[in-house]
């Protein structure tokens, strides 16, 4: 029986993980193959460690062989690591037009957040400057996993095993309380938070691609501003605005009909 010790990394792993930094470097679009020698000589590395890393790279989905024996391209792994990472800016380029309109709807604060590396993390905001109170959230803002966008984060990521280990941080209370609030994200798509000793107010729904959720939209305003148990009408216009984006990403929502 092992155990493995948390934050205990030699100074091999280390130069094993640039080493592999290294090797994808050197694929671009200008150079999608590359051989183990040519690898070799442009890294300064022999060929037989060189040759250890490919075969690794390969086993783990990193790199694939080529109908060339002896060359290499990047593996599907990397391909749906690219794919995600392009989405992700693809939604900041395509959400800011739909985010302003719906603070100029809403007259409320509205707020992208994309999933980091345990939370969602607030990527962009539109503020309503018309109301006397302003409530905003800092871009860069790493949300709680009981926050509004990380229970939409949380019902539809595809690694529900990781998942599993953050809602383990929690406390057993903690965990009940979550799940009964997913349960109704999934039923409705919607997730809501309610900060009682500030008053403060957040409404959140999903935006999907084709690879599933790949950002939140939330609303944030006061309790009088916000009112979670009347705010039918804002709960529409969010619903509809994270709808057309979602269309744009070539998604596809999955809670189409929405109920309470």
């Amino acid at each position: 029986m092992t155990r493995e010790i948390e934050g205990s990394v030699s100074s091999g792993d280390i130069q094993a993980v640039s080493r592999v930094g290294q090797i994808l470097g050197l694929f671009s679009v200008e150079n999608p193959t590359t051989t183990v020698a040519e690898a070799a000589e442009q890294l300064g590395l022999n060929r037989s460690t060189t040759h250890r890393y490919f075969t690794s790279l390969v086993t783990a989905g990193l790199l694939e062989r080529t109908r060339e024996p002896s060359s290499f391209e990047p593996g599907g792994l990397l391909l749906q690591l690219g794919a995600a990472a392009l989405a992700r800016r693809r939604v900041l380029d395509i959400a800011p037009p739909f985010l302003r309109k719906l603070c100029q709807s809403t007259h409320l604060t509205t707020v992208i957040s994309l999933w980091g590396s345990s939370g969602p993390v607030v990527s962009r905001t539109e503020e309503d400057n018309t109301r006397s109170v302003l409530v905003t959230v800092r871009v860069g803002t790493q949300l709680g996993l009981r926050s509004a966008q990380a229970k939409i984060f949380l019902t539809h990521l595809p690694d529900q095993l990781r998942v599993e280990r953050l809602l383990g941080t929690l406390s057993a209370d903690e965990r009940e309380e979550l799940d009964a609030d997913l349960d109704e994200v999934r039923r409705t798509g919607l997730a809501s938070d309610h900060l009682v000793d500030s008053g403060i107010t957040a409404l959140a729904t999903g935006v999907f691609d084709e690879y599933g959720v790949c950002a939140t939209i939330a609303l944030v305003g006061t309790v009088r501003t916000l009112p979670l148990d009347e705010a039918t009408a804002i709960r529409e216009e969010l619903i509809r605005t994270a709808g057309q984006i979602t269309e744009r990403m070539g998604g596809t929502d999955p809670v189409p009909v929405r109920t309470g």
